[in-house]
């Protein structure tokens, strides 16, 4: 029996997940959670073979989750399941050691069928986001032009930006620069939006 746990912040759609995901006859949904920063605590009372993770959830992220998980129950697959299918969401999930990435608008026998295949140690990856991530390759921005891009996105000022990473506001204006330059928009705004886009943020 393949042991599953669930994390989905979405009630409705987790619940329909682990009922359709109960009905194979060679799954059992052990847990589940609605919180990213709820997953390794219940995956190490549960002990799952495969957890399924969505990428945005509150407390933490899928992805930042699936590092965690790697580092703390290595013998657990990660499969990632989302409604954005992103090409730099995937390639930030493989970083994290996830072994899989499909979109949540396939068809659930796919679903069952990638949780014994990432527990057998296959790579599965719905294969137009794999063409779309070699299409668009990686992100062109460091960590830190990430996390400034980030804390723009919403609109704060310099001050703001520098107050809450910690930097000074000429740092924070270089890291912005670049971002602009690196990801040829004009502004920041169009900078995180185009980021955001292609999942490199």
């Amino acid at each position: 029996m393949i042991r599953v746990l669930l994390a989905e912040d979405q009630g409705m759609m987790r619940g329909a997940l682990a009922l359709l995901l109960g009905l194979e006859d060679d799954i059992e949904v052990v847990a589940q959670v609605g919180r990213g920063d709820e997953v390794v605590d219940a995956a190490l009372r549960a002990r799952p073979d495969v957890a399924l993770l969505d990428i945005e959830m509150p407390g933490r992220g899928g992805l930042e989750t699936a590092a965690d998980l790697r580092e703390r129950l290595p013998g657990c697959a990660v499969l990632i399941l989302t409604t954005f299918g992103r090409p730099g969401y995937l390639r930030r999930a493989m970083e994290a050691g996830a072994r899989g990435f499909l979109v949540k608008d396939g068809p659930v026998e796919e679903l069952a069928d990638a949780v014994r295949r990432v527990l057998r140690g296959d790579l599965v990856i719905d294969p137009a986001l794999a063409a779309a991530a070699l299409s668009t390759g990686p992100s062109p921005l460091t960590d830190r032009e990430r996390d400034v891009l980030a804390a723009a996105a919403d609109g704060s000022t310099i001050a703001d930006i520098a107050a809450r990473l910690h930097l000074s506001e000429s740092t924070v204006r270089n890291y912005l620069s670049s971002s602009i330059g690196k990801t040829g928009t004009r502004n920041r705004i169009e900078a995180a939006r185009l980021a955001r886009h292609n999942g490199w943020l």
